[in-house]
């Protein structure tokens, strides 16, 4: 009796072991099963392709000017008498501006005029004197070589009395460039002289005034660089900022596009000028404007963000990843163990010069992530393009579908 109660003890505690052993088994089991069909890490983000507006443009810095400046000079030298404009002053044509002290210049037109009235008293003294000679040579009291000394005395005469006109012309004109007039109508944006200051017009004109001819328009002289000059065309939409109004965005035009070239060390740029409107005034000369020259514009395309353009996957971004890992093994084994040499075939296409371009258009490779994070290379053709969005011309992509534009471990790194 004890025996048997010592037996059944004995298989009561074997079975509730095995119990144990098989529920721990099928714990690691389904515990397994779940680690099998658990997805990959996240190895790379993407962004699906969709349809939108889509608008390129070139970005460029200048400076605002006047489409018409004057600079006033003198013409003759002195002290300054009087100026009557100064800075921002609003000037007519023909305006008198500023005073040259005309002491100098009048004492020349006195002289200028003496001179004048001593050749005209030559002249009709020589006349006389031909007259009466003439006279004497007709009644044979004089040779002839006297009537003639008289007839070379007046032409001298008449010779002496233009060079004193001459003379007088030109004191009168300095005279009348001491007083110095506006050109033009606009306004005053430069003075560099005062009263009392002495302007020397010996070897060039000096600087009195700079005028602005009309501040309602104005123009944007900016400079773009080689790689987007065949992008600029007259016509073309300007956007532009100033740091005066920076919440304020204003419009202008492409007005010319220069060819003559500036080399800074061997940076090659060309010179854009840009007509702006300015009919409330409120944009001065010389202001910064940081201009968006646009330069194509589409409102429903076919887009992919810029950022798959630039990604460039690295060899362990291209190892295969689950089942083609798997897979990739198995076949590495059966090719080794074949022992066939690999050979790479060139596409037809590929004619070793120009093998980044289709057509007249360039193909860039892009790529896709399938649920095992594999990458898959596309190649494809775009059209315009700016910092977030560029155009798809053709490949085998299609709207939703998602192209990688960066590592997923990116975001770790910039946490950090």
């Amino acid at each position: 009796m004890a025996l048997s109660t010592s037996l059944k003890k004995f298989f009561a505690r074997r079975s509730v072991v095995a119990l144990v052993v098989l529920g721990l088994a099928g714990a690691g089991w389904v515990a397994f099963n779940r680690g099998e069909h658990k997805p990959p890490p996240e190895r790379f983000r993407s962004t699906a392709i969709d349809e939108g507006a889509i608008t390129q443009v070139v970005m460029a810095n200048g400076n605002l000017q006047p489409v018409t400046t004057v600079v006033v000079g003198a013409a003759v030298s002195g002290t300054v008498a009087e100026r009557l404009v100064d800075f921002n002053d609003v000037v007519k044509k023909g305006q008198v501006l500023l005073r040259i002290d005309p002491a100098n210049f009048q004492a020349r037109v006195r002289q200028a005029k003496a001179q004048l009235a001593s050749a005209e008293a030559q002249v009709a003294f020589a006349r006389g004197n031909l007259e009466r000679n003439e006279a004497l040579k007709a009644q044979g009291y004089i040779a002839a070589p006297q009537r003639d000394q008289s007839l070379r005395e007046l032409e001298v005469a008449r010779g002496n009395l233009g060079i004193a006109r001459a003379q007088l012309d030109a004191a009168e004109t300095d005279l009348g460039n001491t007083v110095i007039r506006a050109p033009v109508d606009g306004v005053v944006i430069k003075r560099s002289v005062d009263v009392g200051q002495t302007v020397a017009a010996s070897f060039q004109t000096p600087e009195l005034f700079l005028i602005a001819k009309d501040l309602r328009e104005m123009v944007i002289q900016t400079n773009v660089s080689e790689a987007d000059a065949g992008l600029i065309q007259t016509g073309q939409v300007v956007r532009f900022v100033v740091d005066a109004h920076p919440n304020r965005e204003f419009e202008g035009k492409v007005e010319q596009f220069r060819l003559n070239a500036t080399n800074t060390q061997g940076v090659v740029t060309y010179t854009v000028i840009v007509n702006v409107p300015n009919p409330d005034g409120i944009l001065k000369p010389g202001m910064t404007a940081q201009t968006r020259i646009v330069v194509a514009s589409k409102s429903k395309t076919l887009r992919l963000p810029t950022a798959a353009l630039r990604f460039k996957p690295d060899e362990d971004d291209l190892k295969p990843q689950g089942k083609a890992a798997k897979a990739a093994a198995s076949a590495s084994s059966a090719a080794s163990a074949a022992s066939a040499p690999k050979t790479e075939v060139a596409r037809p296409d590929d004619d070793g010069v120009l093998s980044n371009l289709r057509g007249n258009a360039r193909v860039y490779k892009v790529y896709t992530v399938d649920a095992e994070q594999n990458l898959k290379a596309h190649e494809i053709t775009v059209g315009i393009s700016n910092t977030r969005f560029t155009e798809l011309l053709s490949g085998d992509l299609k709207r939703g579908d998602a192209v990688v534009t960066r590592r997923a471990s990116k975001d770790k790194k910039e946490e950090l």
